[in-house]
């Protein structure tokens, strides 16, 4: 994890092992211990468990899961879809773990500009007016519901046991849109339309052409900050990944 939070693998000395996770911030802790609390138990044995949390050292300590992580790990086409179709599966049991709640009109101008300072230098020929243009687009966009998502969604914070995903690391949860929380996995679904079928297949249905556009927009808005954060903290993995998603806007964008 790339959040500045710090986590130790304990042992029992009788077995069994844990995690403890010691947050950055007061906010990534209450948001992963709400989220422990309240959403993460519908996911079953696909997520940790919360043993214990300190709110005064913002730590908290979970279960351990099986398998190998995800992010790395070199899939057969066939394989990657199957991950994908029930990535879809638990990400649609995280959305509906509690009611959807109504969003306040949506704006993004205030950040983007915030962002874009940080981002400029370092974008290509056309990517600002890209993102300006998705953000008067995102303004006129229905307001959305809110629903419960992981906050980080992508192959960094899952592993895979056989074939079964299993989902960790929520202290980015938050009520947000469906769509917020595909955003960063979208980026596994650059040139492989099949992975995205698979995705909303295992989901339970396909986003509306509302949400079509949302997903752009908050794509563009999270590649333009991953470019201002990547520059300037020398990750240059999250660089190139905003990067790649500012280049398939451009080019899948009238």
């Amino acid at each position: 994890m790339r959040t500045g939070s710090r986590v130790w693998r304990l042992t029992g000395p009788g077995g069994g092992t844990w995690y403890l996770k010691r947050h950055r911030s007061a906010k990534f802790h209450d948001r992963e211990v709400a989220a422990y609390r309240s959403w993460v138990p519908a996911l079953g044995e696909r997520a940790p468990r919360l043993v214990a949390a300190a709110t005064d050292a913002q730590a908290l300590v979970v279960t351990a899961l099986p398998g190998h992580p995800l992010h790395g790990m070199a899939l057969g086409a066939d394989d990657e879809a199957r991950v994908q179709q029930a990535l879809g599966r638990l990400v649609s049991a995280l959305h509906s773990s509690a009611p959807e709640l109504p969003a306040a009109a949506a704006t993004a101008a205030d950040k983007i500009k915030r962002h874009l300072d940080g981002a400029r230098p370092y974008l290509a020929d056309g990517d600002e007016d890209l993102v300006l243009a998705l953000a008067r687009a995102y303004a006129d966009l229905p307001k959305p519901t809110l629903v419960p998502t992981h906050g980080d969604l992508q192959y960094r914070n899952v592993l895979l046991d056989g074939d079964e995903p299993l989902l960790f690391d929520f202290e980015r949860s938050e009520y947000n849109t469906a769509t917020r929380d595909m955003v960063r996995l979208s980026d596994a679904w650059t040139g492989r339309p099949d992975l995205r079928a698979a995705f909303l297949n295992g989901y339970g249905r396909a986003l509306t052409p509302a949400e079509e556009l949302r997903l752009d927009c908050e794509a563009a808005f999270d590649a333009v900050s991953g470019v201002a954060y990547g520059t300037s903290h020398d990750d240059p993995e999250v660089t190139e990944r905003g990067h790649r998603t500012l280049r398939r806007l451009r080019t899948q964008r009238p």
